[in-house]
Parts: structure tokens; C-alpha cells; sequence
């Protein structure tokens, strides 16, 4: 037989680098624990929410497990008018259930509106992985739009205004993601208002991706895009960070002002024609993870606090790296260290582009797991990696907490070096890292 010839675009789609290094990382540590080994990867690369789903949720499914019937392609009406009432709730968004769509995660859907809305993509460099991708896949036009150090790598108003009158084409879609992966940043009410009078200047689409907006750690603070620019905003969100039941493949879209009905109609036509419906029992059981539940308002409350520990004392070791500029996380569980200060160093010791700098950390003896380079959409004389503070046993830890309560920077130091070693190790390596680097003795070998 004849080899099987391939459409063109499927050579625009890569193996994610953060799911390759973190299928890595993840058979690595099931060879250290069944076999024994004298080196572990440290994994910041794969940004998995470390802890359990709420029970509540995980009841709720047990419960739905026979619900073996097709649903309706925008999603059942109770779970819409369920996450219709819970964006209302938490970030004051219109709580009409039409204006609702479920989705298979945000990717899902994020690709179904590529698909169906039409314009050119704009996106802010440092950038989360999988957005270039699938413009890439549907040969739709993007735009990396790079952002600075010195304003936490948020993207200005200015900065896309004077972008905005570069370009042509009668749309153009902005992707925003707050809190933001990689960087770990949250865009306030003013830096909202800014961006969306240009956005209304210029008739701009706007792709708010607010899966992270439950984890800032301070809730109080959060604003959605949704509620500055109702008229033009797709507001994505879902289970997978906030509830950390990414398995359950089920995402929300919040639409806009605009066109509301015109949109929903074509993502039913094209959901049901990709894949009918998503997974009923998931959908019937995320029901209770979209109601007002106590017990999962205070899972929130314990996770979004454990993150908050974590990331600011990674941080802060981060920080200590001579070197290294780091953002200081307010959200998600990421942030961003910035190596181009030592651009001349990394050229010295054969680190030649951005890519290479994941490569570079990954070698022996310093087993550092990070997404850098292109998955960022980072320019090749660009190093900056994005460090994930998730690998620790988020079960044993949420336990934990609720038993200790640290309080203050030295007991919640305490606290994450106790139940994260890994990371904290891991911090060590990098700095051993840097230290060989400035000295010029960086050898790059591999197992």
C-alpha cells in the first residue's frame, strides 16, 4: 500500500511542549517510583491544577452515570441557566441562559469560534500555548503582539492602538487572558476600560479567556472583561482550573451584546455536526458545580489560598536568582521568569535561540521542565519560560491547610517547602543552573 497521504494543515499542529514535556515528566516519575532512580525531573512545565474535584461534583456525576441519552448541542438548559446564574454571582455578567454555550473545555470552543467568526487574531506575547495553534490549523491570519517587562507584559492601550492602525481587514479578534498564562497577572477595572475603548474605536472582537478568574487571589478585585465590553465580548471559562476537573472536558462561553442569536445558532449547527453534544452525565453533573453550593464556594476559598501560598513563595525564590526577572503571580498557577539578561551567557554556552533555552534547562544534571520559545509565541533572541507551581499532592495539602492555617510569609514559606519539595528543589536547580551559566561552566549533556 501506497503511503496515506495527509491534508497540508495538519502539518501547522505541533504536540503542545507542555503536555510532551509533561507526559515526560510523568513517566519519569513512574520509573523514580517502581524502579528507583538517581535523578527526577523537576515539573514546572505542565500546568495541571494539582487538586482533587469537589465532592459535590464528583457526587453529582456517580449520580448521572446512567443519563446515557443524546443532549441538545448548545448544552441542557439547566447547566446553561446553572452557569448563567453563577457568572452572574461571581463577576456580574448578564444571567440570561441563551446567552450561554457548553463546550468540550474552552479549547473546544475557543476552536469552534476560529471556525465561525471571522477576522484576523491578534495575540499578547508571552502567550498561552494553544491559541497560535489552532489559527495555524484553520489558516486563519495572527498576530503576535509583544508586550514589555515593564509593564508586567499586560498589554497597554496605547500599545494596541498604535497596533491597531498598522493592520488591515474589515475584524480582528483580541485574545485577553486574565489571570494570565504564562505571567500570572490580572488586569484591574482601569486597564479593562483602557483596552476596551480602543476596542470599541476600532470595532475589535474580543476573546476574554477568564478560565483562571476564581483562582486571583483576590477575588474581590477580579473584573471580566464581559462587564466593561458586554457588546463585543466572548467570556470563556469552565471546570478544569477553578474546580480542577480538567478530565471532565466541559467549557462555557459567555456571548456577546452583538449578533447573541446569529452566534448561537451557527456554534449549535457546527457543534452538532462535530460531535452532537457534550458527554451528558458531565454536563448533568456540572449542574451542582454551577448552583450555589457552600461547600464548594469554600473549596474555592481553600485552593485559591494554597495557590496564593505557593506561587508568591516560588516567587520569591525565583526572585532571589541573580538574573532573572520574574513576574509575581496574582492568579493561576504560573509565572514568568525572564532570562534575557543573560542572553550573552546562554549564546556562550551554545543556548542559541529561545527554544534552546528549554532544551538547555532540561539536560543533565539539571532536569528543569519549562515551556519556552515558540509555545509562547516568544521571538527566537527571546528567553523567557514559564514556571507552573502545581507539582505537589494537592489533595494532601488542601488537608493539610485546613489542620495548619499558615499564616504570615514565614509560616506559609514553612508550609509550601513542607508539602512541595519538588518545587522548592527544583528553585535550587535553577539557580545552580544560572550560577554555572554566569560562570561559564554550563555543560549541556543528556541521559
Amino acid at each position: 500500500m501506497k503511503n496515506i497521504l495527509f491534508e497540508e494543515n495538519i502539518e501547522q499542529i505541533e504536540m503542545p511542549e507542555n503536555l510532551a514535556i509533561g507526559l515526560m515528566v510523568a513517566r519519569q516519575h513512574e520509573k523514580c517510583s517502581t524502579v528507583g532512580c538517581d535523578f527526577d525531573y523537576f515539573g514546572f512545565a505542565f500546568g495541571q491544577s494539582p487538586f482533587h474535584a469537589p465532592e459535590p461534583l464528583v457526587r453529582a456525576l456517580q449520580e448521572a452515570a446512567g443519563e446515557s441519552g443524546y443532549a441538545d448541542s448548545e448544552g441542557i438548559f439547566e447547566l446553561r441557566e446553572a452557569v448563567a446564574g453563577f457568572n452572574a454571582r461571581h463577576f456580574g455578567l448578564n444571567g440570561d441562559a441563551g446567552r450561554i454555550i457548553i463546550g468540550p473545555g474552552t479549547k473546544g470552543i475557543f476552536f469552534l469560534l476560529f471556525s465561525i467568526i471571522s477576522g484576523d487574531v491578534i495575540i499578547p506575547v508571552p502567550s498561552w500555548i494553544g491559541y497560535a495553534p489552532q489559527a495555524r490549523f484553520l489558516g486563519k491570519k495572527y498576530h503576535p503582539l509583544q508586550t514589555r517587562p515593564e509593564n508586567n507584559y499586560k498589554l497597554t492601550a496605547e500599545e494596541l492602538e498604535k497596533f491597531l492602525v498598522t493592520l488591515h481587514g474589515e475584524q480582528h479578534l483580541l485574545v485577553l487572558n486574565s489571570p494570565h498564562n504564562p505571567t500570572g497577572q490580572v488586569y484591574s477595572r482601569e486597564e479593562l476600560a483602557e483596552l476596551a475603548s480602543v476596542c470599541r474605536k476600532f470595532g475589535i472582537i474580543v476573546f476574554s479567556d477568564e478560565i483562571y478568574a476564581l483562582t486571583t487571589f483576590d477575588i474581590a478585585s477580579y473584573t471580566s472583561m464581559g462587564t466593561i465590553y458586554p457588546e463585543g465580548t466572548f467570556v470563556f471559562n469552565g471546570l478544569s482550573k477553578d474546580r480542577s476537573a480538567g478530565g471532565y472536558r466541559l467549557g462555557t462561553c459567555h456571548l456577546p451584546d452583538a449578533d447573541c442569536r446569529k452566534i448561537s445558532a451557527g456554534l449549535q449547527k457546527l457543534a452538532a455536526t462535530m460531535y452532537t453534544n457534550i458527554t451528558t452525565p458531565v454536563q448533568r453533573a456540572a449542574v451542582a458545580a454551577y448552583r450555589e453550593n457552600e461547600e464548594i464556594e469554600e473549596y474555592f476559598k481553600v485552593t485559591r489560598e494554597i495557590h496564593r501560598i505557593m506561587g508568591r513563595t516560588l516567587h520569591d525564590l525565583f526572585a532571589e536568582i541573580e538574573g532573572l526577572r520574574v513576574t509575581r503571580p496574582d492568579g493561576g498557577f504560573y509565572f514568568y521568569a525572564d532570562f534575557n539578561l543573560l542572553g550573552e551567557e546562554l549564546n556562550h554556552a551554545g543556548v542559541t535561540d529561545s527554544n534552546g533555552l528549554s532544551r538547555a534547562l532540561l539536560s543533565h544534571p539539571h532536569h528543569i521542565a519549562t515551556v519556552t520559545g515558540d509555545a509562547l509565541l516568544l521571538p527566537a533572541d527571546n528567553f523567557g519560560a514559564r514556571i507552573a507551581y502545581a507539582d505537589y499532592n494537592g489533595r494532601k495539602v488542601y488537608v493539610a491547610y485546613l489542620a495548619e492555617q499558615p499564616r504570615g510569609r514565614k509560616a506559609e514559606a514553612a508550609f509550601a517547602g513542607k508539602y512541595a519539595p519538588l518545587m522548592f528543589d527544583g528553585a535550587e536547580a535553577v539557580s545552580e543552573f544560572v550560577a554555572s551559566l554566569r560562570k561559564g561552566t554550563l555543560e549541556l549533556k543528556w541521559e
